[in-house]
């Protein structure tokens, strides 16, 4: 899980807010994928491990508006050594093999609470989403995709990350309900 702190300035006044997403780690010198949306225009990173451990300090390494992702890192002094052998580096797989009905899981950090798991199929690839920021080429997966997964990997049945989880179809006004849209930048791509 990732937690950011926002800090923005209104006329004079200050508010800061945080907001919720997720990574996954992809190297052994602690660096981890997101989204860029979870860490633009934050003031502090906090990382939280599975096992209720929580790096206070993140530091943003590179992102990519116009792909929504992002690099961050931890230094590895900042964890202790259970942590350090209880965390793993994410294997990554190839998405350009996955298709429409191969099965999928989503990890994340859905709206903050800690780690969830869901599951689904991946429901179509080479979807077209435009963001706040971009236009992405994504998957798309009827596995939940909720506020806080952003950033998270959705996996192949091999454990293989093949999607950065990123956006979720949602209605609103007098649209018809809208579920089991979720998506996924295809890691082919992001790497």
């Amino acid at each position: 899980g990732i937690t950011t702190t926002i800090t923005t300035n209104f006329w004079g006044f200050q508010s800061t807010s945080s907001a919720s997403g997720s990574g996954f780690i992809v190297s052994p010198d602690g660096y981890i994928v997101t989204n860029n949306h979870v860490v633009a225009d934050t003031t502090s990173l906090t990382v939280s491990f599975t096992n209720d451990i929580t790096v206070e300090k993140a530091y943003v390494k590179g992102t990519s508006s116009d792909n929504d992702i992002a690099v961050v890192a931890i230094l590895l002094a900042d964890i202790d050594n259970d942590t350090l052998d209880y965390i793993k580096i994410a294997s990554l797989g190839d998405s350009d093999a996955m298709k429409v009905g191969d099965g999928v899981i989503a990890i994340g950090n859905a709206l903050g609470y800690g780690q969830s798991v869901t599951v689904g199929y991946i429901s179509a690839k080479d979807r077209e989403i435009t963001t706040e920021d971009a236009t992405l080429n994504v998957m798309q997966t009827d596995a939940a995709i909720n506020g806080g997964n952003s950033g998270g990997a959705l996996l192949n049945m091999s454990g293989q990350v093949i999607g950065i989880n990123v956006a979720k179809s949602s209605s609103s006004g007098s649209e018809a309900t809208v579920e089991g849209m979720g998506y996924a930048i295809p890691i082919s791509e992001a790497k």
